[in-house]
């Protein structure tokens, strides 16, 4: 797609969350069996139903557009999730693990969050105000589960990684 207008960066943002969020489906589950911890693995198995909503909610809005959702392949994603699963090659304990699945899952959050936030402005400034509500309701469930990592990490798992 030749990106030579607001509407056209607009759904190139798209297709981009969208390829972010289907490659997500299926590292979620890789990340939720290796945590050690409890509330990790649940959080991670959380998240995964969010993702599933939030791809849907990509895909409502591509139907009100003259785009399909593929095509396009997020290669941030694509980095931020071999860092991941290099992670789950390395041999460490548990606790330890668990603290690096957090960083890796933090690094995706701002990741989506920034795009997210991008997308917002441009349905915004575009006119497309539903769009806009959507996109900020995603941005705002994605930045609730940064903060509950942040918890989980001070709260136990940095503690737990320390002691190992």
């Amino acid at each position: 797609m030749n990106i030579d207008s607001l509407e056209k960066l607009y759904v190139h943002e798209l297709k981009d969350l969208y390829s972010a969020e289907t490659q997500l489906l299926e590292a979620l589950p890789k990340m939720a069996a290796a945590a050690s911890h409890d509330e990790l693995k649940a959080g991670f198995e959380e998240h995964l139903k969010q993702t599933k909503q939030h791809v849907a909610r990509l895909e409502a809005i591509f139907k009100t557009l003259d785009f399909q959702p593929g095509g396009h392949k997020c290669n941030g994603m694509e980095g931020l999730i071999a860092e991941g699963e290099e992670i789950l090659r390395e041999d460490m304990p548990g606790e330890v693990r668990d603290a690096a699945l957090v960083a890796a899952a933090q690094r995706v959050e701002h990741y989506e969050m920034a795009g997210y936030g991008v997308a917002s402005t441009y349905a915004e400034k575009l006119g497309h105000k539903d769009h806009a509500d959507l996109l900020t309701e995603t941005l705002e469930e994605e930045g609730a589960t940064d903060r509950k990592l942040s918890r989980l990490a001070t709260r136990c798992l940095n503690f737990f990684a320390l002691t190992a």
